[in-house]
């Protein structure tokens, strides 16, 4: 499939809550955020109110610069809203995250490409944030 055959995937609005509030203020600004632990140093993701690692509650937010790999992922041809790839990305920090790819050929997308995030407009929400090879 040729890029000038890939259709922009609508993304739902995501659920803002009191403790997510920060990350999706900081995507508005095109600005990737994780957590960090400050007990224990482990990054992590989603961002959450406590270590998944050492279960502290001294977590703090720290941008990232959104650059990882691709871990695995899925293309999705037959879908009523066209073609689409979700799958993990492993940022540079370390955690995984769960997203979309988009600007690319699908055809082309491997394990191990790197790739950087980019925000992509939701149905009437905050951007949220997708990978794009680099």
């Amino acid at each position: 499939m040729s890029e000038a055959e890939v259709q922009v995937r609508k993304i739902p609005a995501p659920a803002v809550t009191i403790e997510s509030k920060p990350f999706w203020d900081a995507a508005a600004e095109g600005r990737f955020l994780i957590k960090r632990c400050t007990d224990c140093g482990e990054p992590h993701w989603y961002p959450r109110g406590f270590c998944p690692f050492c279960f502290s509650e001294n977590v703090a937010w720290e941008e990232s610069p959104g650059e990882g790999v691709i871990y695995t992922y899925s293309v999705m041809y037959r879908s009523p809203t066209g073609p689409y790839a979700i799958g993990y990305v492993t940022l540079n920090e370390g955690p995984a995250v769960l997203t979309n790819f988009v600007d690319c050929d699908f055809s082309k997308l491997a394990i191990g490409q790197k790739v950087k995030v980019k925000f992509q407009e939701t149905e009437g929400g905050p951007p949220a944030p997708v990978f794009t090879p680099v």
